[in-house]
């Protein structure tokens, strides 16, 4: 079985800042941003514009994110059916594109990008 619970909310503020300084690292930057990624995004329900670092693979115009502990998360369903638009931050520049998530039967979750633009 996978993590049910939430997770507490300084625990994950935490993280993400981490994350973030990782990635506008000097140093460590380059090797961070090569897996990891920042999205945008706006709420279905709320309206209002949100920002988390997540986990990437990239293959041309279409970038891949695995959702780890999909149960305990929540952005990944303003994905869900339709999908929406977002933006990721690649290569140094804000890419906007067009995701879908999708829950397999084993509870997986992965959301697909389908960037703007050329590649």
């Amino acid at each position: 079985m996978g993590y049910r619970g939430p997770l507490p909310k300084t625990a994950i503020a935490r993280y993400n800042s981490c994350m973030g300084t990782l990635r506008k690292s000097p140093r460590w930057g380059p090797l961070v941003r090569r897996h990891l990624t920042q999205i945008t995004y706006t709420g279905r329900r709320s309206g209002r514009t949100f920002s988390t670092p997540v986990g990437f693979r990239r293959a041309g115009a279409v970038v891949t994110i695995g959702v780890m502990m999909p149960d305990a998360k929540s952005w990944w369903r303003n994905f869900t059916g339709e999908g929406g638009p977002l933006t990721l931050e690649l290569d140094d520049t804000d890419r906007t594109g067009h995701a879908v998530a999708h829950r397999d039967e084993k509870g997986r979750v992965t959301v697909t990008v389908h960037l703007d633009g050329p590649a």
